[in-house]
């Protein structure tokens, strides 16, 4: 495959061994910086048609080459696409096999295009909520976060914002580092355009976080003192 050779050129072996490290994967990767990515994958994408990009995005997938995967999703990082079918059906193809935060960025980020294009989308999108995979679970946020940037939402853009905050309030507090993270950024970016949104928000989340109060024992299951009487009725002589 003559792009993957391309992208075999461009290899720092030493950078690889760097990501290879931070990744914590087997994936074989290559250590091509992020700018030499973009402006190879700008030349394929310009030099294509629409088919022919999905095609090659999933043939580059299909590689497990981590830069060749990164490529992949960003052949698809299109605000007009149209038909756009085979490409949201490559990146839910794609979705379960994530694996990592750079992966994750780059498949959501060509999400979220899709999402916006046909906002439909968004209930398979809000289902990763309930993910065992976190990175499904940190996609809910990404895939969704131009909502958290919209300056003049719509009434519909609204209920989309209202229905990732309630999911927000439990994956604000998911045991995954990356999940919350992601959390966080969402909350940042809506912050700036609707603050009195997100301390109701914080106020919200505080409560559900905080421990139950303890019921007041009943009376029967007071501790009793010393010199109390027994059970029986006896006293201590």
């Amino acid at each position: 495959m003559q792009e993957l050779d391309r992208l075999r050129d461009l290899a720092d072996p030493e950078r690889a061994a760097r990501d290879s490290a931070r990744h914590k994967r087997d994936r074989e990767t290559l250590g091509i910086t992020p700018a030499a990515l973009e402006e190879v994958v700008a030349e394929w994408r310009a030099e294509r048609d629409l088919d022919a990009r999905i095609a090659l995005a999933e043939a580059l997938w299909d590689s497990d080459v981590h830069e060749a995967r990164l490529a992949a999703a960003r052949l698809l990082v299109q605000a007009r696409m149209r038909p756009d079918d085979a490409a949201w059906a490559a990146i839910m193809d794609w979705a379960p096999q994530i694996d990592g935060a750079e992966i994750d960025d780059a498949v959501m980020t060509a999400a979220a295009r899709r999402v916006v294009a046909d906002p439909t989308r968004l209930d398979q999108i809000t289902a990763w909520a309930g993910s065992r995979n976190p990175w499904l679970r940190r996609g809910v946020m990404l895939a969704t976060l131009p909502w958290a940037k919209m300056n003049n939402p719509k009434p519909e853009d609204l209920e989309i914002r209202e229905k990732v905050l309630q999911l927000m309030l439990r994956l604000a507090s998911d045991r995954h580092g990356g999940v919350r993270q992601a959390a966080k950024l969402w909350l940042r970016n809506l912050e700036k355009r609707d603050p009195d949104r997100v301390a109701v928000w914080h106020s919200a989340h505080e409560a559900m976080a905080a421990p139950e109060p303890q019921p007041e024992p009943l009376a029967e299951d007071a501790p009793q003192s010393d010199d109390a009487p027994r059970p029986d009725g006896d006293q201590e002589r």
